[in-house]
């Protein structure tokens, strides 16, 4: 897996056509899955989130029309100044650096606490999540939207296809970039733990009742952990 100063450079790269990259090369279906995910967190009014690898925004924006105040955290600059803009006049979202594996928060600040596709780049996924479980208060979520591989086999040959030849190939195109990013994105997701592999990592990092539900086929998955008790 590439260094952090590696990866933050890939994104920095792509984050002018980052946008429309994702909802090109996904169909739209990124943003149903973001629906999801919100849903799965089960927003209350008022309550406090924190949107880790927050990217340009998309995730914590969601959030804060469900009702939550968000934080959304990322150690990509560029990707921070296009969701700051997207969040001019929304009073409840705001957008800071920050590094997943060491959180500027006090312990049990929020109530939730997200990430969408990004915590397969950080370079230790146990610790990120162990961080964002100290930063939310005890009975909160930690939920993860990620991407998986699909078991089908048709379905899974078309999905390896897809995403070894042509993703990186209209990635480059789209988004108007010619570094290793798109091809990045793939290598990232065949080697990333998933299902019962990244529920044990929730319930490693001290998360209770792990579970996960697989979307659209299983290309992704959301995966939700409570913060035990005191």
């Amino acid at each position: 897996m590439p260094d952090g100063a590696t990866i933050q450079r890939l994104f920095a790269d792509v984050a002018p056509g980052y946008d429309r990259a994702n909802h090109a090369l996904s169909l739209g279906i990124d943003t149903w899955w973001r629906r999801q995910t919100v849903r799965e967190v089960g927003v209350a009014p008022g309550e406090r989130g924190l949107d880790v690898c927050a990217g340009t925004g998309d995730l914590s924006l969601a959030l804060q029309r469900a009702g939550a105040e968000v934080v959304g955290a990322d150690f990509c600059a560029p990707m921070l100044v296009r969701a700051a803009a997207k969040a001019v006049q929304r009073p409840g979202v705001r957008f800071l650096a920050g590094d997943a594996m060491s959180l500027p928060f006090a312990d049990a600040t929020f109530h939730f606490a997200t990430v969408a596709f990004g915590i397969r780049n950080v370079s230790d996924a146990c610790g990120a999540l162990r961080e964002m479980a100290r930063v939310v208060r005890p009975g909160g979520r930690v939920v993860v939207l990620e991407f998986t591989k699909p078991r089908v086999p048709i379905v899974g040959h078309a999905y390896r296809f897809y995403f070894r030849r042509i993703l990186p190939r209209l990635g480059r195109l789209i988004s108007g970039v010619k570094s290793d990013a798109y091809r990045y994105l793939h290598d990232s997701v065949m080697l990333f733990p998933e299902r019962r592999e990244f529920l044990d990592l929730m319930a490693k990092a001290g998360l209770r009742e792990p579970r996960m539900r697989l979307l659209t086929g299983g290309i992704a998955a959301i995966y939700r952990g409570e913060v035990a008790r005191s």
